[in-house]
């Protein structure tokens, strides 16, 4: 199967102003902005998705966990051409498809409805098991979480099950604004290697040290990547 770039007329500099056609009360920037430039590194450099194979059995597929400020991977998904710019102005409205968090019947490109913390990894490994189920090995079932989420029983439950299996066809990437209640001892990373994983510790601003963390190879292990950005205030 051919996955096809997208020719757009969108760079990453365009994100900005598309993430400002996005107004309105409870956007949760923060939220939003932590996830801009990972957001960007998959859908440009690392997913094997597209609009045009958009409901293939054979593309990549992409979680967003962190579902509750999805105003960049809204600006994402329209720059890559999953949807027109012009429904952007219209987040968060009555009769908008872009709600204050995603749904999947309603958002072209997007694989789970999210935003409720400490759902989006549990489901990512349910995918990556289904998929394995069904001999699709090729293909790479990809998680955003936010270091908030590790507060959560049910993250901890994902990540020893898919450490003890040897789930290495998933990843996980946690963008850390140091939003945690709870720290771990050896940081986040830590938590992950315990449990069997590979992991790589990042800059969540830079794109070349983010494609790398994302493509490390990681024979017989599931794969996370901390992207360490700027603490929230």
């Amino acid at each position: 199967m051919t996955f096809t770039d997208v020719h757009t007329a969108y760079g990453y500099g365009d994100l900005p102003r598309l993430m400002s056609l996005m107004t309105g009360d409870e956007k949760h920037g923060p939220a939003a902005t932590s996830t801009l430039d990972v957001l960007w590194v998959l859908y440009d450099r690392v997913l094997r998705v597209s609009p045009e194979v958009v409901d293939a059995p054979e593309r990549d597929r992409f979680l967003l966990s962190k579902g509750h400020g999805p105003m960049a991977y809204y600006a994402v998904l329209a720059a890559k051409g999953f949807f027109p710019e012009s429904l952007l102005p219209g987040f968060g409205a009555y009769d908008s498809p872009l709600g204050h968090h995603p749904d999947r019947v309603l958002v072209p490109g997007a694989e789970i409805s999210s935003g409720s913390l400490g759902h989006g990894l549990p489901l990512a490994v349910g995918s990556a098991l289904g998929l394995r189920a069904q001999g699709l090995s090729e293909v790479a079932v990809w998680v955003l979480i936010g270091d908030a989420e590790l507060d959560e029983g049910s993250n901890h439950e994902a990540i020893a099950y898919a450490g003890a299996i040897g789930l290495e066809r998933l990843h996980t990437v946690v963008v850390d604004n140091a939003s945690a209640t709870h720290g771990r001892p050896g940081g986040i990373a830590a938590r992950f290697e315990a449990a069997g994983w590979s992991t790589a510790t990042v800059d969540g601003r830079d794109h070349q040290a983010l494609y790398e963390g994302c493509t490390t190879p990681h024979p017989g292990r599931p794969h996370a990547v901390v992207a360490q950005v700027e603490a929230k205030v």
